[in-house]
């Protein structure tokens, strides 16, 4: 059964940090691009930060840029997104995705590019 596994959300004071998992079952992460997007209440889903397969090159989002950094560990199936100098802005439920093989980036940002979808994980900062 596939299966993405979001973890980590929270409750921080502006400027803290986070860093969010996801961890994958049933499929190898490596071969997948990964996608974090968030949603806040009465908005779309929007697209955060991203790592293609087989890169180390990220793309992210302009909002984020400079303070979350996506990364992926192979060894444990995961991808993390690490969130620094969080904002009030930021507060949102996180959810990890996952397509096959490598997207170009036009479609990084879509969500119907993408397969599998974790459960979401609720960060909320405080100001």
């Amino acid at each position: 059964e596939v299966q993405l596994q979001a973890s980590g959300g929270g409750l921080v004071q502006a400027g803290g940090s986070l860093r969010l998992s996801c961890a994958a079952s049933g499929f190898t992460m490596r071969d997948y691009t990964i996608g974090w997007f968030r949603q806040a209440p009465g908005k779309e889903r929007e697209g955060v930060s991203f790592l293609r397969n087989s890169e180390s090159r990220t793309v992210n989002a302009n909002s984020v840029n400079g303070r979350f950094t996506i990364s992926r560990d192979n060894a444990k199936n995961t991808v993390y997104l690490q969130m620094n100098n969080l904002q009030p802005e930021d507060t949102a439920a996180y959810f990890c995705a996952a397509a096959k093989g490598r997207l170009i980036i036009s479609s990084l940002w879509s969500l119907a590019s993408y397969e599998y979808w974790g459960q979401g994980t609720q960060v909320t900062v405080s100001s």
